[in-house]
C-alpha cells in the first residue's frame, strides 16, 4: 500500500510537491468505514482513493510522470544504460536556481505489514544521493545512505550492499538498490516486489494495457470476469473471445524476433484482436442470434478503453495493489466512473485495500458524496509556472472546506484555487472581426 509520494525539481515542480494517502485526523466521521483502512502496527489510517483537479498544464500529468520515471529508473537503472549515459529526469527548467540542480523522489510504501521509505536525487549525469529505510516495528533503520559514490551500509540488513561497495560494482548513473535487486538482496528484492505492484496507466492509451486485458480473458476464469465487468457496465455484450495470432503468418522479417520473445517467456501470447458478441433480434424483437464485432475496429472507443481497464482493475483489487492512472474518465461515462470509485471505497468489494489515484476534469464526482475532504487533491500553477499539489482538508473551516459544503461548485467558482485563469474569448473574435469589417 501507498503512503505518500514525494518528488522536487522534476518538469513543472520546482519545489517538493508531496502526494500523502494519509486520512485527516480533524475528520473521522466522514465515509470512515468505507474510505479508510487502519495499519495498527504504525498507527496509521489510510485511504483507498484520491483525486486530483486542476485547469490544463498544472502539473496533474507530470505528477503521473514523475512517478513513471521513479518506477522505471528503479527497476531498468543498473540494467539499461552503460557508464556515461544520460539519465532521463528533467529539472525545473524556468528558473535559473534550479535548472542545474538535482531532481529528488521519494516513495514511502507498506509491504508485507513492514514500512520502507526509499529516495533519490539525480541530475542528468549521475545519482548524486540514495537512501533506503526499513521499519519493521516502531523503530526506522537506516539500510544504506549513498552521498555520490560513498556509501553507509547497515551491515546486518544489507550485507549484499558491503560487497557492491567493496567491488566497486555500482555506477555513477544507476541505483544501488537496482543493483541490489540483481544480487538478490532480500530487502532490494522486497522493495522491487512491491514496485511491481505498483501499477501507473494511460486513460488516453489503453493500447498498453489492452493486451493484458485480453490476456485475462483467454482463460475460462479470466473471461468469466471479464464479461461480468462489462455486462454490469450495460454494454451490450454477451460473449468475447480474443483472436490470437499465428507467428508463422506473420512477415518473415518479423517472425524471428516475435519467437524469441515468445521464448523468452512462456506466458507471452499474441493477440490481434477480440471478438464481442451481441443478441440479434428480428422485427418482433425476439432473439434470433449473435452478432459478432471486432473489438478494435467497430466497438466505440469507450467500450475498448473499457474492457482494457478490466484486468488492471480486477487484478488491484485481485492483490491489493496501487492504481496510478491518468485520465481516468477519459472516454468513459461519468456513472461509470463512479462504479470503479465505489468498487474501491468499499469494504466489500475491496477487502485487501487496493488503492486507487487518478486525475480528471470531471466536476461531478465532487457532487457524488464518493469521497472525503482528504481525498480531493489540486494542482495549481503560480505565475512562474511552478506547479504545487495540495487537499482539500488543507484548507480552514472558514475558507469553505466544511462537511456538506457544495464543493463542485466552490471549485468550478475558483474558491479552492486548481482551475485555469481565462481571459474573454468573445473579444478575441469579434475584434478580428472589427477589424475585417474596417478593409
Amino acid at each position: 500500500m501507498l503512503v505518500q509520494f514525494s518528488v522536487r525539481n522534476y518538469k513543472i515542480f520546482k519545489d517538493e510537491a508531496k502526494l500523502t494517502l494519509f486520512a485527516s485526523n480533524s475528520d473521522t466521521t466522514t465515509r470512515e468505514s468505507e474510505n479508510v483502512f487502519e495499519v495498527p502496527k504504525f498507527g496509521l489510517r489510510l485511504l483507498k482513493s484520491a483525486v486530483m483537479y486542476g485547469a490544463n498544464a498544472s502539473g496533474k500529468t507530470k505528477l503521473v510522470n514523475a512517478a513513471k520515471f521513479m518506477k522505471e529508473f528503479m527497476l531498468k537503472s543498473s540494467k539499461e544504460s552503460q557508464e556515461g549515459e544520460p539519465i532521463k529526469t528533467e529539472p525545473y527548467r524556468l528558473s535559473t536556481a534550479t535548472e542545474n540542480q538535482p531532481s529528488m523522489f521519494e516513495l514511502v510504501f507498506i509491504q508485507n505489514n513492514d514500512m520502507f521509505r526509499y529516495g533519490f536525487e539525480a541530475t542528468k549525469e549521475k545519482v548524486l544521493s540514495e537512501w533506503l529505510y526499513y521499519r519493521p516495528n516502531t523503530k526506522e533503520i537506516e539500510v544504506f545512505f549513498r552521498e555520490g559514490q560513498e556509501f553507509t551500509i547497515h551491515s546486518t540488513h544489507f550485507k549484499k550492499g558491503k560487497l557492491l561497495k567493496n567491488e566497486n560494482i555500482v555506477r555513477s548513473n544507476a541505483l544501488m538498490l537496482s543493483v541490489a535487486a540483481q544480487f538478490n538482496d532480500e530487502l532490494a528484492g522486497r522493495v522491487f516486489q512491491w514496485l511491481r505492484n505498483f501499477h501507473i496507466l494511460s486513460g488516453l492509451h489503453e493500447d498498453e494495457y489492452m493486451g493484458y486485458s485480453m490476456l485475462m480473458a483467454d482463460n475460462e476464469v479470466g473471461k468469466k470476469k471479464a464479461l461480468e465487468w462489462l455486462k454490469h457496465a450495460g454494454i451490450g455484450v454477451d460473449n468475447i473471445r480474443p483472436q490470437t495470432i499465428n507467428v508463422n503468418e506473420l512477415p518473415t522479417e518479423i517472425q524471428g524476433r516475435v519467437l524469441d520473445m515468445v521464448k523468452k517467456n512462456e506466458e507471452t501470447r499474441l493477440f490481434s484482436d477480440l471478438v464481442t458478441v451481441h443478441a440479434k433480434y428480428d422485427a418482433s424483437f425476439s432473439q434470433v442470434g449473435n452478432e459478432e464485432f471486432a473489438l478494435l475496429e467497430e466497438e466505440s472507443s469507450g467500450t475498448q478503453k473499457f474492457f482494457a481497464l478490466n484486468a488492471p482493475i480486477i487484478h488491484a483489487i485481485d492483490q491489493g495493489d496501487v492504481l496510478f492512472i491518468d485520465e481516468l474518465d477519459s472516454k468513459i461515462h461519468p456513472n461509470l466512473v463512479c462504479k470503479i470509485i465505489e468498487v474501491f471505497n468499499s469494504k466489500k468489494t475491496n477487502p485487501k485495500n487496493a488503492q486507487l489515484i487518478f486525475n480528471t476534469h470531471d466536476t461531478n464526482l465532487l457532487s457524488s458524496n464518493l469521497f472525503r475532504r482528504d481525498q480531493i487533491w489540486f494542482a495549481e500553477k503560480d505565475r512562474y509556472g511552478a506547479a504545487t499539489i495540495y487537499p482539500l482538508s488543507s484548507f480552514k473551516t472558514n475558507e469553505g472546506a466544511r462537511k456538506g459544503d457544495k464543493y463542485e461548485e466552490n471549485y468550478i467558482s475558483g474558491r479552492y484555487g486548481g482551475v485555469p485563469v481565462l481571459n474573454e474569448f468573445s473579444e478575441l473574435f469579434y475584434n478580428k472581426t472589427l477589424q475585417e469589417n474596417e478593409r
